[in-house]
């Protein structure tokens, strides 16, 4: 039996050893990725963008471990759950996350140097910034405005932790917190991604339970994706099918939901031009989370082939090896991560994370152990 604090460590490093595998190759289509490495599966990979004349001396760094803004936010959340000791709002996203993000400095591994969070994120996660403090906006219509992505989802792990056991109350906590970053599909994104974290957490809990618990709680656009994808893969894992034939059909599928395709990134060629990608929609998904339980199913939730698989099929590999991270992270545990990864990601990253899980755990137990106190409350107003 793995314990409570086992799959937090998990979690956390489940994250942080999908984003770092994913982080060399993103946003390289499956077979540019298939091309020019055959397959990734060491965190000894060299970040493809060196190859074309990018200096990493006067930039970011990548490869060899080096995690990016996915392990970065999630750990920031952590330190909120820290400090706060209770459960979340998008008040807390406009208080003290922000504070995380562009006011306290921890080392960036990409730059190599301590510096805020906030230089080295995208412009949907800097939107956290603008319309808190500099627009002062009502905390929970944050993510009104923002380009749809799976910003928020990328980092929500916490939520689930703290909420271990309990998908309802995760999916509902991760919805208050992050409307206060995202809007539409990329919020719903969120709150699903964190119920499958808190019921990875149940002891003997299935693939199947996760996928049942994702669908249940998913609406519009992500539900029907996610339905898609994993009931192509259960066909594609009964037939053996090989990996080529898995990301192909998984792409296709994905295609009425998220139809930007292997286009991901905004050229000024696209400037004026009208699309559907990125915006608001009652029927879109964003592609990283149903990908990501795609191949948890398709390799029977086998750990390192489903991460593997994930950040090798192309595009936002780095968060769809983030998402399978912490879910399969929280199921097994940290026990199911090599030693050499670990020791790779702590020294590349400057992080410990025995530290860093003892003051997260230790405040996720006590969050939990209030709830079930007030529990026992209301089970004495019914007796």
């Amino acid at each position: 039996m793995v314990n409570f604090k086992e799959r937090v460590k998990g979690v956390l490093m489940g994250a942080a050893l999908g984003d770092a595998l994913g982080a060399p190759v993103e946003k390289l289509s499956y077979q540019e990725i298939k091309e020019k490495y055959g397959r990734v599966e060491s965190l000894k990979t060299r970040w493809y963008k060196e190859d074309l004349g990018y200096d990493v001396n006067r930039g970011k760094k990548r490869g060899n471990g080096i995690i990016t803004d996915d392990t970065l936010m999630t750990l920031a959340l952590c330190n909120v759950y820290n400090i706060e000791k209770r459960h979340l709002d998008a008040y807390d996203m406009a208080n003290e996350f922000v504070k995380e993000i562009a006011f306290r400095k921890r080392f960036i591994p990409e730059f190599g140097r301590e510096e805020l969070i906030i230089e080295r994120l995208f412009y949907p996660e800097k939107h956290i910034f603008l319309r808190h403090t500099l627009a002062n906006c009502e905390p929970r219509e944050g993510g009104y405005g923002n380009m749809i992505n799976c910003g928020a989802a990328m980092y929500i792990a916490p939520v689930g932790v703290v909420n271990a056991g309990n998908p309802k109350a995760a999916y509902d906590e991760a919805i208050l917190f992050a409307m206060g970053h995202q809007t539409s599909y990329g919020l719903e994104a969120a709150g699903v991604l964190a119920a499958c974290v808190a019921k990875a957490f149940e002891e003997n809990v299935t693939v199947e339970a996760i996928v049942d618990t994702a669908i249940e709680f998913a609406k519009d656009g992500t539900k029907e994706a996610i339905k898609a994808i994993t009931t192509l893969a259960v066909e594609l894992r009964e037939k053996n099918a090989a990996i080529d034939e898995v990301v192909a059909a998984f792409h296709e599928a994905i295609k009425p939901f998220s139809p930007m395709g292997d286009d991901v990134s905004r050229k000024m060629e696209k400037v004026g031009i009208p699309s559907n990608h990125y915006t608001p929609s009652r029927l879109g998904s964003i592609e990283e989370l149903p990908l990501a339980l795609g191949f948890i199913v398709y390799n029977n939730g086998e750990f390192y082939p489903s991460i593997y698989d994930g950040i090798n099929s192309g595009r936002d590999t780095d968060s769809i090896g983030v998402m399978i991270g912490v879910i399969l992270g929280a199921m097994y545990g940290a026990p199911v991560i090599k030693s050499e990864d670990i020791h790779l990601l702590e020294s590349a990253n400057h992080l410990n994370f025995e530290e860093i899980t003892d003051a997260f755990a230790g405040n996720a137990k006590l969050i939990i152990e209030k709830d079930l106190e007030a529990l026992e409350k209301v089970r004495k107003i019914l007796s």
